[in-house]
């Protein structure tokens, strides 16, 4: 006769007149708890879409550039010259998010990875972001985590800016010029500068497209060192300045409206500043050390942020030059 041995089933507890016979189920470890679905293949799509925006738009750049003012375009321009802006925006937005990332990881906190994405206008992309799946438990660990984004980024475009400018040149502006003008940052200015001296009136400086994506990646640093809300900026306020980041966070959204009356170029940015404070209110979620000022060291790194902020801030990004900007 054969027979069949059956292992109590967990409801129904062994018998206390009978030895328990342990199984691999007892022996094995508890079952973690279910992790969210991870799906790379998003992130890869998304990034080869934005290769394929960038690059498009970049060989639109690239043949403005050739074109020096006239609209002629002076040499053949092929899709593959977008690349000069394509690789350079890329590399600057890509070293910002892999900052964070990073970060995250070696203090393991689950993140995403980088979602770049298209877009279909000027710049080919609105930048990228992650996803940081759990709450942050230490000001320590949120500032290097918030700051190592901005950093990395900066560290990518000040050498871009320069060889950018010095790919680029200097040549008389026509009478008759309509296009775009872009907002000068302090780092913008002194690297022109430092490049081609004070450029004689009527002239102009015509962008390579490596400048143009030195350009944005400055003006995005600044953008996300602003000091509201989930922003890099946001949490290094809070990070440093604990309760009194609120205050900052207010000023600084006022601030950004004031600056819609300045430059049109502004108005987007302060409907999106004005949401992101309606949907989670100016004051930053608390970390567990909420009373817990922040060292020494970090607060320096936060001055550095601040200044690198000044750096690539312009109080007038985008404007439209000729009659149709008067």
């Amino acid at each position: 006769m054969n027979q069949t041995s059956v292992s109590p089933s967990p409801s129904e507890p062994p018998s206390p007149h009978e030895p328990h016979r342990w199984t691999g189920r007892d022996l094995a470890p508890p079952i973690p708890p279910k992790q969210p679905r991870r799906r790379p293949w998003i992130n890869a799509l998304l990034f080869i879409a934005t290769i394929a925006t960038t690059t498009l738009f970049g060989s639109l750049h690239y043949e403005g550039f050739v074109s020096d003012f006239d609209g002629v375009a002076q040499s053949p321009v092929l899709l593959w010259h977008g690349l000069w802006y394509s690789v350079t925006i890329l590399a600057i937005l890509g070293a910002h998010e892999f900052g964070h990332y990073f970060a995250c990881r070696y203090y393991r906190v689950d993140a995403s990875l980088p979602y770049f994405l298209p877009a279909p206008f000027l710049t080919g992309t609105l930048g990228a972001f992650i996803r940081i799946r759990q709450p942050i438990p230490t000001k320590r660990i949120l500032f290097d985590i918030g700051v190592a984004g901005p950093i990395a980024g900066f560290l990518v475009a000040v050498p871009a800016l320069f060889l950018g400018l010095s790919l680029s040149r200097v040549l008389p502006l026509p009478e008759d010029f309509v296009g775009l003008s872009l907002g000068e940052p302090l780092l913008f200015r002194f690297a022109a500068w430092f490049i081609w001296g004070s450029a004689p009136d009527g002239f102009s400086l015509n962008l390579h497209p490596v400048a143009f994506a030195a350009w944005f990646g400055l003006l995005a640093t600044a953008l996300n060192l602003f000091p509201i809300g989930q922003l890099d900026g946001g949490h290094i306020s809070y990070a440093a300045l604990g309760g009194r980041s609120t205050l900052v966070t207010v000023t600084t959204a006022f601030s950004v409206v004031l600056l819609t009356f300045h430059s049109s170029s502004w108005i987007a940015w302060a409907v999106l500043m004005v949401v992101m404070l309606v949907a989670s209110g100016p004051q930053h979620p608390r970390t567990l050390d909420h009373h817990v000022p922040l060292d020494d060291n970090r607060r320096l790194i936060a001055i550095a942020a601040l200044a690198i902020f000044v750096l690539c801030f312009t109080p007038a990004p985008i404007e439209f030059a000729g009659p149709a900007g008067q």
